[in-house]
């Protein structure tokens, strides 16, 4: 089966219904995000968005917001783009450093990182695509603490992916953060269900 690319308006549960089943669905997603997570260096943490994921977040926010139906366009628009489409991976890519002074400082001189990351298997590498919804750097040089990447794969590259024990390489290539690390197949089979 086909993974899901877009959530609708009637795929959110009511607040009060939501509300009762809160624990449950969030002890569920809690599960599979253990397979859709990669931490990549010290402090770069690589988490890998799918139908699933988004549906949650939006939940989460509607329910802390309590924006209504007027609300659930404006989440769907924000968070409907970080849905695989098939053919890709989508990741959102956070810098989590709990001191705001070393934050700041180690997010000031990593201005341009969006455009560094990649997924390497073999000799191909699939360099990510930074979402385009805003800029991720400001004009002084410092990139978010949050980045939204786009990994598109050619069909060949798909296959590959998804052959047990194929050695999958993600990182970041900014010369002041250059880490790599290996994915594990537990996250790889996971990741595999976001291909058409």
């Amino acid at each position: 089966m086909a993974p899901r690319k877009e959530i609708t308006p009637a795929d959110i549960l009511p607040h009060a219904e939501y509300a009762k089943r809160r624990a449950a669905m969030r002890a569920e997603i809690v599960a599979k995000k253990k397979n859709r997570r990669l931490e990549v260096g010290p402090v770069a943490t690589f988490y890998f968005e799918c139908y699933e994921t988004m549906l949650q977040q939006v939940q989460e926010m509607l329910h802390i917001e309590k924006g209504g139906e007027a609300q659930i366009a404006d989440e769907l628009a924000a968070y409907n783009p970080l849905i695989p489409k098939g053919s890709e991976l989508v990741a959102t890519v956070m810098f989590e450093i709990d001191d705001p002074v070393r934050r700041a400082r180690v997010l000031a001189r990593l201005g341009g990182v969006e455009s560094t990351m990649f997924i390497k298997l073999g000799e191909d590498k699939i360099m990510g695509l930074p979402e385009a919804d805003q800029d991720r750097t400001t004009a002084d040089g410092k990139a978010s603490s949050v980045q939204f990447v786009h990994f598109p794969f050619s069909r060949a590259q798909i296959e590959r992916f998804r052959k047990p024990g194929e050695t999958i390489i993600v990182g970041i290539e900014h010369e002041n953060y250059a880490h790599m690390a290996v994915m594990s197949d537990a996250i790889r089979r996971e990741l595999a269900g976001d291909f058409d």
